[in-house]
């Protein structure tokens, strides 16, 4: 997972791994992504897959007409698109994780049910609510009891300061990494007050809330998720939320069914629109608790 997202233009804001699933929040960095040279895309796209001879030819300036470089630029254009798709991370995270359960288990065949799902997060307050609702998945499905026990979580690693990564792990659905300058990218960091107000997440440089705050609020919320505490709200709620403009029976019900409640995009009405305008559509279907709180 790290090293794809050091591969890619994608950042990591939050993971949960289950013991049959696991959930990504995801960002993409387009900025990045046009920022990388044509050679620096090539040598990413080649710690996954081989390069075919005409862009290696075009690497040693080795091409011999206008009609080969434009092919072989044509060829890298389409590999610079796909280190800003999440569809094409994805595919390579579920092919490695289906590989290597295939040969631990000594068989063949399909590995995961179907198709990954995904949602669009189109603001801030949609960003944080998944996120909460990703690092308390361990504590709704009483794998844990707290956030600070709730092993391979995001909010687990940035409590600790620990990345689940092995040393000797070095390589990527076969290819080594051993020759290519990629560090493995740590999460998007918090930067607290550091930011601008914006509504759009597209050119996020940070997630735009304090960490102690959003620990805050996920302690408090998986205290309340725990069974011996369901029905129990305190009176006083951790001040992330008067940010969010969520009252607390509302960011409960976000935390404990996110994932089942919206689907396709997630936002305010505003973010709804542009995105429905942007991909084609009159308007985006989704339960309104979350939009209607953060109008």
């Amino acid at each position: 997972m790290r090293q794809l997202a050091s591969i890619f233009s994608i950042n990591i804001c939050a993971y949960a791994i289950m013991s049959n699933h696991y959930h990504l929040v995801l960002h993409i960095d387009e900025k990045e992504n046009q920022s990388l040279s044509d050679e620096q895309v090539c040598q990413r796209w080649g710690c996954l897959y081989s390069i075919p001879s005409l862009v290696d030819q075009w690497l040693k300036e080795q091409t011999v007409s206008i009609t080969e470089n434009k092919a072989a630029l044509n060829i890298i254009n389409g590999w610079r698109d796909r280190l800003a798709d999440i569809s094409w991370f994805m595919r390579c995270l579920n092919e490695f994780i289906a590989r290597k359960a295939n040969k631990e288990d000594d068989c063949t065949g399909r590995f995961w049910e179907g198709r990954f799902k995904s949602q669009a997060l189109l603001d801030e307050g949609a960003l944080l609510t998944c996120m909460a609702y990703v690092d308390l998945n361990p504590i709704r499905a009483k794998i844990a009891k707290s956030v600070e026990t709730s092993e391979y979580t995001s909010a687990y690693e940035r409590l600790h300061g620990v990345a689940f990564k092995k040393e000797n792990s070095t390589k990527i659905a076969e290819v080594s990494l051993k020759n290519i300058n990629l560090h493995k990218k740590p999460l998007l960091g918090f930067i607290g007050d550091e930011h601008e107000p914006q509504s759009s997440i597209n050119n996020l440089k940070g997630i735009p809330f304090s960490l102690l705050d959003y620990i805050e609020l996920l302690d408090w919320s998986g205290r309340i998720l725990r069974e011996d505490k369901k029905g129990a709200i305190p009176n006083q709620h951790p001040k992330l939320l008067n940010a969010l403009g969520l009252d607390s029976e509302s960011w409960l019900s976000l935390a404990s069914s996110f994932g089942k409640d919206y689907q396709g995009a997630v936002g305010s009405l505003e973010e709804l629109a542009i995105f429905a305008e942007h991909t084609g559509k009159r308007w985006i279907a989704s339960k309104n608790e979350l939009r209607r709180n953060m109008h």
